[in-house]
């Protein structure tokens, strides 16, 4: 088992995961796409109008959804919605920002509008904010940082549920990183947000099971977006010797958890380079030894 662990005294913070191939080497179900039929179902995809996003996008039209592609550029939502209807897809482009409250509600009702209710939900949108140590951040960075990482899901979440769960059915899948379970000095408001959302992706799970639905926290790697080339080179040199994903690993993962795969996942941490047939197959496992979540691990007493 891999412990990704950052202690302090003798707690530490974890998450507790099985020895899976890692390095340079995805699995192999997470680079090729599954012939999966999402035909009749409606998706969102926020932050779908580049990178990661976008090949989710694109990736649940291919496989027969009808999508709605979020964006604050309406170029670059365009370009999407494009991209997917030149290959015979179905999709429509929506400029919102997923942080304002009144801009998520027009969104999900020109989707149900446009598209039909909601079946899945894809908080992809992100924000990664200026590096810089906290007594020198901008704080209105750290709050646009929680905005977009944290609230942005929430408030996504929230507006699509009552369908789903009067529906009795549906799939959340939370974009986040491995940057929200260890400590990230250099961009605190960052790592912060993304750890939140691991929480609530879990209790989320548990809060909305009996409904049918799953809830999942993935984490897609390290790919070249616009937004990893942004960060300082003394932080991350994107020309250095890094592992990189691409785009298309975490967008099929997220197809198979939108075809319904892997329920028994829900609330759990997953990252692109597992092997997502091998955690299918020890759910009751994972679930059992509660692993690929956040828990507080302490030195064992004489009480224990």
């Amino acid at each position: 088992m891999n412990t990704i662990a950052e202690r302090k005294g003798d707690e530490s913070h974890t998450l507790d995961r099985f020895s899976t191939a890692r390095g340079g080497e995805l699995a192999k179900a997470s680079r090729h796409t599954p012939q999966r039929s999402l035909k009749g179902k409606v998706a969102i995809v926020t932050g779908g109008g580049r990178g990661i996003g976008r090949a989710i996008a694109e990736t649940l039209a291919e496989h027969g959804a009808r999508v709605s592609v979020i964006a604050r550029t309406r170029d670059d939502v365009e370009e999407t919605v494009k991209r997917i209807q030149s290959r015979g897809g179905e999709a429509i482009a929506v400029t919102a920002d997923v942080s304002v409250n009144e801009d998520v509600r027009r969104m999900v009702k020109k989707s149900e509008t446009r598209l039909g209710p909601p079946d899945i939900l894809v908080n992809n949108a992100g924000h990664v904010g200026v590096f810089a140590p906290l007594w020198k951040a901008d704080l209105s960075d750290w709050r646009r940082n929680l905005e977009v990482n944290l609230f942005g899901p929430i408030m996504c979440s929230r507006a699509v549920l009552p369908s789903m769960i009067s529906r009795r059915q549906g799939v959340i899948v939370n974009i986040g990183s491995y940057i929200g379970i260890r400590a990230y000095p250099e961009n605190i408001a960052y790592s912060t947000s993304k750890c939140a959302l691991v929480r609530f992706t879990d209790g989320l799970a548990a809060s909305v099971a009996k409904y049918g639905i799953g809830v999942f926290l993935l984490s897609p790697g390290m790919v070249k977006t616009r937004m990893v080339r942004e960060i300082p080179k003394n932080i991350l040199n994107i020309e250095s010797d890094i592992v990189w994903s691409p785009p298309e690993a975490a967008a099929n993962i997220v197809l198979r958890l939108a075809s319904g795969e892997g329920k028994e996942l829900s609330g759990r941490f997953l990252h692109v380079d597992d092997d997502f047939d091998q955690l299918v197959r020890e759910a009751r496992r994972i679930q059992k030894e509660n692993l690929y979540t956040l828990r507080l691990l302490k030195l064992k007493g004489p009480e224990d």
